[in-house]
């Protein structure tokens, strides 16, 4: 009997222990969390609602298009004009580049990045490359524009930046970032597609249209055109009307994740030592604009952002290293936990792999932008 308890436990103790390396950015976020909370005590206020809340509505939102096969003939319909698998990626990136600038880099990629999955398993091709490089464009196109992302939104108002300050300071950086991005797409390696998919039907056009109204009170929410607790609960009640079961497939671990890295952010943020060398460290433009970039690799650029504008005027500095801080690692931007876990979601067993491709793409973009920025500001 107790060999038997002590070899269930062993099995238990493997099966936790599997879980835990299969999604490494949760157990890493997790790790964090408890950590930094034996350093400084977890507030409620750190949990940002409004963004747990639309994520959980655009996940419901975008599993519903998924199951009636909305998503599918999107997907069908792009491998269906495009003669390689290069064309297929171009147009996925640019969509995400482009869209973030709108509906925010989070929104681009929760909604472009299934698809991509589609299409990966309709072609029969690996598309790992092409999603790493769909979060760099959403987070570089998400730079452009103030609503594009919240740290870009939250210096604009706080500073009382003008439009055209705004977009001569960012414009330049999103033009590099756009030029590496076509650089990146023309050396992807190309497959020839020398297929012809059959159309698939929809399930429902009467429920497509009722979760794209819903999509669209989602977005306005988001951009604070009517308040997203009313969003959620006419998402919710959707789901339990049309179909309940949507509500048993959303990724629920991915919302813990969230929570578990606004708790690390929000400790290490309020740390006073953290907060003296920032005070000490921010005497100039440069000291400024590298000290957000590095921020930003350790605690995410959003909170970089608020946590540095206690401490500098400079707003031009600031604005550029968070921006390009949400490149690097995969909490630089929160919205590359995004796209990492819709990926190894679909693909089990890849974890390692995407993070070391993420890593490396990262990484280098990092280094071109923030040098080339930085010599730019010198001669400014």
């Amino acid at each position: 009997m107790k060999e038997y308890v002590l070899t269930q436990n062993a099995k238990n103790s493997k099966l936790k222990l599997a879980f835990l390396k299969k999604d490494l950015v949760f157990t890493i976020s997790l790790i964090l969390a408890m950590a930094s909370s034996l350093i400084h005590p977890p507030r409620l206020e750190y949990i940002n609602f409004k963004v747990l809340v639309s994520l959980f509505n655009l996940m419901l939102a975008i599993k519903a298009f998924e199951e009636l096969k909305l998503l599918d003939r999107f997907a069908i319909g792009i491998v269906n004009k495009c003669k390689s698998s290069k064309q297929v990626s171009a147009i996925l990136i640019l969509l995400c580049f482009f869209t973030s600038m709108l509906v925010t880099n989070d929104v681009a990629l929760i909604t472009f990045v299934p698809l991509t999955l589609i299409i990966s398993k309709k072609a029969k091709i690996n598309m790992m490359e092409t999603i790493v490089l769909q979060t760099i464009a959403a987070n570089i196109g998400s730079s452009l524009t103030p609503m594009g992302n919240p740290q870009n939104l939250f210096i604009f108002s706080h500073y009382g930046i003008s439009p055209a300050q705004f977009f001569t300071t960012i414009l330049l950086l999103a033009f590099l970032g756009g030029s590496s991005l076509y650089i990146s797409i023309y050396r992807l390696k190309g497959k020839k597609l020398n297929i012809a998919l059959d159309p698939i039907p929809i399930k429902s056009r009467k429920k497509a249209a009722v979760w794209g109204i819903i999509f669209c009170i989602i977005i306005v929410s988001i951009f604070g055109g009517m308040s997203y607790q009313l969003a959620a609960i006419i998402t919710f009640l959707a789901a339990c009307i049309l179909d309940y079961k949507l509500l048993a497939k959303i990724d629920y671990l991915l919302l813990i994740t969230f929570i578990c890295f606004f708790i690390f952010i929000g400790n290490i943020a309020n740390i006073e030592a953290l907060r003296d060398f920032a005070s000490e460290c921010l005497k100039n433009s440069t000291s400024v604009y590298f000290s957000s970039i590095l921020a930003s690799q350790l605690i995410s650029n959003v909170p970089a952002s608020i946590l540095l504008s206690n401490f500098t005027m400079d707003w031009k500095s600031l604005l550029l290293g968070v921006n390009i801080g949400g490149l690097g690692t995969i909490i630089a931007s929160l919205a590359s936990v995004i796209s990492y876990k819709l990926y190894i979601q679909s693909n089990p067993g890849k974890s390692k792999r995407y993070l070391i491709q993420f890593s490396l793409y990262n990484f280098l973009f990092l280094i071109f932008l923030s040098l080339i920025q930085f010599f730019i500001l010198r001669l400014l």
